[in-house]
């Protein structure tokens, strides 16, 4: 069974993943100094834009290699998810593999389970969320396809802010769904240690914020709105 210690982990964990997320997604003041706030202002400047040009078909382009990108994710979380199945079917095999790691907490078949399943938890969780913003880019798609031709209208101007919208809504389900991949990683490192699950959910949040807030991107998008 899971000891004290795992359960103070598992805190930690569960605290930094729905802490950041809270704060960040939530908190209107703290989310608009976020890389996701400014690049959300980009996207409507996007849009705006596009609605001005006749040819459209870079920007089908560029919407089609996002969605690339988050087909990836999203069938590697398939993928993993088929390791950590058979994880949890070789349950005795897979202990004794950790068992040979240095620093490795001994474990029985129960926490052994226990762990496993949130990796599940949190990889099925990566996989509807990027999935979702799958779709939400090809709407986005549709919706430039759609734009009037020639530009210009309250029609236009309506297209243009509704593919925004949207596409902003496909950025925050991909961010979320990569969340879970950092997150998914440190819960990885309880199954060596749950001390070492609290250090790689510190690590992560730290890197998250580093990434949103303290950026040399965030830096560069700052600049050229200002």
């Amino acid at each position: 069974m899971l000891t004290w210690l795992d359960w103070t982990a598992l805190a930690v964990f569960a605290a930094c993943w729905l802490g950041y997320a809270t704060v960040v997604d939530r908190v209107p003041a703290i989310r608009a100094r976020s890389t996701i706030a400014a690049m959300d202002a980009q996207r409507r400047r996007w849009m705006v834009e596009t609605l001005k040009r006749d040819n459209r078909i870079a920007d089908i382009a560029a919407i089609g290699n996002l969605m690339q990108s988050t087909g990836f994710l999203a069938t590697t979380s398939i993928l993993v998810l088929g390791g950590l199945v058979a994880m949890l079917g070789a349950s005795e095999m897979g202990r004794q593999v950790v068992a040979t790691l240095p620093w490795s907490a001994p474990q029985d078949a129960v926490a052994w389970e226990i762990k496993i399943t949130l990796l599940l938890l949190i990889f099925v969780n990566a996989f509807f969320e990027l999935t979702w913003a799958l779709r939400q880019f090809n709407y986005g798609s549709i919706l430039v396809g759609g734009m009037p031709n020639p530009p210009g209208g309250p029609d236009g101007e309506a297209q243009a802010e509704a593919a925004a919208l949207v596409l902003n809504r496909a950025a925050r389900h991909f961010t979320t769904g990569l969340r879970s991949y950092y997150f998914g990683l440190a819960a990885l490192a309880w199954i060596i240690h749950p001390l070492a699950l609290v250090a790689a959910s510190l690590f992560v949040l730290w890197e998250l914020h580093r990434r949103e807030f303290r950026s040399a991107v965030r830096r560069a998008l700052t600049r050229r709105q200002g």
